[in-house]
């Protein structure tokens, strides 16, 4: 099983696809499935620019992928501001309280690479993940 906290890259058996040149977070993994978010691609608007958040500061989104693009994610390194996080890997957070994440981006002047907005998830259903690294769709990066 592929560990939380690693990161995987498509190989072009993904090209044409909506993972192509993609690399994901995996933030969750268990008896399941996985969820992960895709960190190389910007969404293309600003927090500000979501009517729900149009008195935030401008803060970059990214696409986190093609499941629920209606929610925002969050990935961090300040559990000291935002709680209600499960540690994914040393000092990477995922979840917790999306008021205090607006509250950091507003107040707390954190940046950029201490808090990622995501709109959107990758998911897969038990195994299915490890069945996809084992017919070569992707290679894992890190952990």
């Amino acid at each position: 099983m592929i560990k939380v906290g690693s990161h995987i890259k498509s190989t072009p058996l993904l090209n044409g696809s909506y993972f192509e040149n993609a690399t994901i977070l995996i933030v969750e993994n268990n008896v399941n499935g996985a969820v992960g978010f895709v960190v190389n691609r910007p969404f293309g608007r600003s927090l500000n620019e979501l009517k729900e958040f149009s008195k935030s500061k401008p803060f970059p989104l990214l696409e986190g992928g093609p499941v629920d693009q209606e929610h925002i994610y969050v990935v961090h390194s300040r559990p000291d501001l935002i709680t209600g996080s499960q540690e994914i890997s040393n000092n990477k957070y995922f979840g917790g309280s999306i008021q205090e994440v607006i509250h950091a981006i507003n107040v707390k002047d954190v940046r950029e690479n201490e808090i990622q907005l995501f709109l959107g998830y990758c998911g897969w259903d038990a195994n299915e993940l490890e069945m996809e690294i084992e017919e070569g769709s992707w290679t894992v990066a890190s952990e």
